[in-house]
C-alpha cells in the first residue's frame, strides 16, 4: 500500500468530458491526461480516430474509450512521469484485446473484465475498432490489502464468478448517468462502485479460504480491526498489536511489507471516511468538527490542516465544492 504520488493527490475527478482525437499524437496526449502517461502507436497506416466520454466522482473516474487499433503501453518512462498508485478495471464492451502484465497475459472479450496497476508496466493490444470500459482509482480505496490485489493483474475477473455479471451490469451505465447528477450523488454511487469492485476481487481470490496465507489472513484481521475503531481516538500500533497478540515490531514489519507504515494507514482510512461523510447530504447537518470527531480526529484544527495537506482542500471547501 504504497504513499499515493502527487499525481495521484492533485486528480480531480470530471464530472463529464468528452474528447475527440483525429490523429494518435492528439490520442496519446489526451489520454495520458485523461489516466496516467501512457505510449500509444500503430502500425496500421490509416487515418486514426478515438471518442472518450469521462465522468467520475470523488476518487473515482469512468472513462469510455471507442477508438481504432492501436496498442497502450506503460513503460518505465511513462512511469517515471508520474500517476503510479492506480487500479484499473476494464470493462470490455465492445472487440478484442489482450493485456499483459506482470508475466501474465489475458485475452479478452467483449463483456470482459479484468485489472491492471498503473504503478508496473503494462500493455495493451487492440486489434479492431472496439469500446473499452475503464474504471480508474486510487489502490488504497479497496479494503483488500494491496498484496491480495496484485494478485489479480491480467487475469479475467469474468471467468465462473456469480458477481461479475452484477459489477458489469453496473458499471456499465457509467459515465452517462453521473452527468447528470450531483457532486454528493456522484461520489456515493463511485463508493459504491468500489464497494462492489471490492466484493468481486475478494470472490475472485476467495479470501474466505483457510488455505491462504497466515500472514494475508492476519493482515486481513488487522485491517478488519483498524477500520472497525477508526472512531476511537485512542487506537494505536499499541492496542492494534495487543489485540492480535502479535508484538508491535512484528506489526510495523507487517506494514513495512506494504511500503506504509501503521499510522500513514490509519489516517489515510480516518481521512477517507471523514471525506465521505463531507460528502453525504445525510450528513450536511453535522459540522467539521462533529464529522472529525466520529473518526477520531479530536482537534478539529489539526483535523483541517491534514485533510488539506491530503486532498489540498479544506474540509469546508470540500463540502461546499
Amino acid at each position: 500500500m504504497k504513499e499515493v504520488d502527487h499525481l495521484q493527490t492533485a486528480r480531480a475527478p470530471r464530472a463529464h468530458a468528452v474528447a475527440h482525437s483525429e490523429s494518435l499524437p492528439a490520442f496519446q496526449q489526451v489520454v495520458s491526461s485523461s489516466f496516467v502517461p501512457l505510449r500509444v502507436s500503430t502500425e496500421r497506416d490509416q487515418p486514426f480516430h478515438a471518442r472518450l466520454t469521462s465522468a467520475g466522482g470523488d476518487c473515482v473516474d469512468f472513462t469510455e474509450v471507442n477508438a481504432a487499433p492501436h496498442l497502450v503501453e506503460r513503460t518505465p518512462e511513462t512511469i517515471e512521469g508520474g500517476g503510479s498508485g492506480y487500479y484499473k478495471v476494464s470493462l470490455l464492451l465492445e472487440g478484442t484485446s489482450v493485456l499483459v502484465q506482470d508475466g501474465r497475459e489475458l485475452v479478452m472479450q467483449s463483456g470482459d473484465l479484468s485489472v491492471y496497476d498503473t504503478s508496473r508496466p503494462y500493455s495493451l493490444l487492440f486489434t479492431e475498432q472496439f469500446r473499452n470500459l475503464i474504471m480508474m482509482f486510487p489502490k488504497d480505496q479497496l479494503e483488500l490489502p494491496v498484496p491480495f490485489t496484485d494478485q489479480l493483474t491480467a487475469v479475467s475477473l469474468s471467468a465462473d464468478h456469480s458477481l461479475s455479471p452484477i459489477v458489469s451490469a453496473f458499471i456499465s451505465q457509467f459515465p452517462a448517468q453521473l452527468e447528470h447528477l450531483t457532486a454528493a450523488l456522484r461520489a456515493k454511487l463511485c463508493h459504491t462502485s468500489l464497494g462492489l469492485i471490492g466484493t468481486l476481487f475478494s470472490q475472485v481470490l476467495d479470501v474466505e479460504a483457510q488455505a491462504r496465507d497466515p500472514r494475508q489472513v492476519l493482515l486481513q484481521q488487522i485491517f478488519t480491526f483498524i477500520d472497525d475503531h477508526l472512531g476511537n481516538p485512542e487506537l494505536s500500533p499499541g492496542i492494534i498489536a495487543q489485540a492480535h497478540y502479535i508484538s508491535t515490531r512484528h506489526l510495523h514489519a507487517l506494514f513495512a511489507d506494504l511500503d506504509t507504515t501503521v499510522s500513514t494507514s490509519v489516517r489515510t482510512r480516518r481521512l477517507e471516511s471523514a471525506k465521505r461523510d463531507l460528502a453525504d447530504p445525510l450528513h450536511v447537518t453535522r459540522t467539521v468538527a462533529a464529522v472529525a470527531a466520529r473518526w477520531g480526529f479530536v482537534d478539529a484544527a489539526h483535523f483541517s490542516r491534514v485533510f488539506k495537506r491530503h486532498f489540498g482542500v479544506s474540509p469546508s471547501e470540500f463540502r461546499h465544492h
